[in-house]
This record gives C-alpha cells, structure tokens and sequence, in this order.
C-alpha cells in the first residue's frame, strides 16, 4: 500500500523514542516543509486544476497538523525552534530529473514516499509510546490515515503526467533509493532519520 521497500529499524525507534521532544519539534518542521512543498506543487503547476485542488487540501491538512503539534509542544512546555534537519529530504530531493515532465512524476513520487515513510512510522510511534504517552499514542495513529491519503494522492497525481506504468516503474526506483538512504539513518532523532 505504501510503496516502500523497507521498514524502520528497531534502531530508529530506540533513538527517537529517547528524545521524544526533539523529535515533535522536527515533526513540526516536517509538517511546515509539507505544506510548503504542496504550495510549490501548486505554483509549479497551476496548469493543473485536480493538482491545484489536491494541493490545497494538503496545504490545509499539513498546516493544521503543524498547529497540532504545536499545541503539543506547548501543553509539554517545550519551546519551538529551528533545528537541524537530517539529510533524508535533501538526499531524496536530489533524486529528482531536471527535465518535465519526468521533474513533475519524480517530485510527485518524492512527497509520497516521504508521505509513506511518515505514516509508517508514526504508526510505530504510536504502538511505541501507547501505555506512558497516551496523548501522544492517539495523536500519531489518528495521523496515520491522511498521510497514507496523502501518499496514494500524490501518485494519482504523478499519472496526469505519465502512463501509469512508467510512474509505477520509477515509484518502485525511487523507493529503492529511498530505503536506502533510510538505512543509512542519522545520529539526529529526526522523524525521517
């Protein structure tokens, strides 16, 4: 259903649930970065009434759910910050063809397994932290659902550019490099780490 080729590590899990501060202010960042990377689909595409339309949605969605997280935060007395990112976004960014419409297909592909890659781990968070972090447990399975929503959309998407099959083709490359840079990890307790 995801497209991924690879689970997290019980490795991630440890480190990210040793610093669960720090790690919802980079979900905070991540939930900012997906909005803006929505709007930058918009603009780049405004062509593209069904892109438009399901870019704002996922605006609306994302910037919602940064303000959840931010009430977090401050219920938890935690100041938000900048942070250093990892370099999970940047690496899969570089992956991106420069010439259209392959540009449009792989910056599609890109959002929607950093969108897989989200919902399957804070599916993870939730089971992790269920029993001391009640709050927090129902937060991240409650945000399952649109993630993986946002993940089957952005490859829909991806379609009105190319045949199904080429996108299908360069999903499956693109979420082999993507296991691949995951497996590689970070010593940040980031959310894509």
């Amino acid at each position: 259903m995801l497209s991924l080729q690879s689970d997290s590590s019980q490795r991630w899990l440890i480190h990210v649930d040793q610093h669960l501060d720090e790690l919802l202010i980079d979900h905070a960042h991540c939930e900012r970065k997906a909005a803006s990377t929505a709007m930058n689909l918009m603009n780049a595409y405004t062509e593209n009434r069904e892109l438009c339309r399901q870019m704002k949605r996922i605006v609306e969605e994302e910037l919602e759910h940064f303000e959840m997280v931010l009430a977090i935060l401050d219920r938890r007395g935690v100041p938000f910050r900048r942070i250093p990112s990892g370099p999970y976004g940047k690496k899969l960014t570089q992956l991106i063809q420069p010439e259209e419409p392959q540009r449009a297909v792989d910056r599609l592909l890109v959002a929607s397994l950093i969108e897989a890659r989200s919902c399957e781990r804070f599916r993870l968070l939730a089971q992790q932290v269920e029993t001391r972090e009640p709050e927090l447990s129902e937060f991240y399975a409650g945000l399952f659902e649109s993630e993986a929503r946002h993940h089957t959309t952005y490859v829909q998407l991806a379609e009105d550019f190319q045949p199904r099959d080429l996108v299908k083709n360069r999903l499956h490359q693109l979420s082999e490099k993507e296991s691949q840079i995951i497996s590689e990890g970070s010593t940040l307790p980031r959310m894509h780490s």
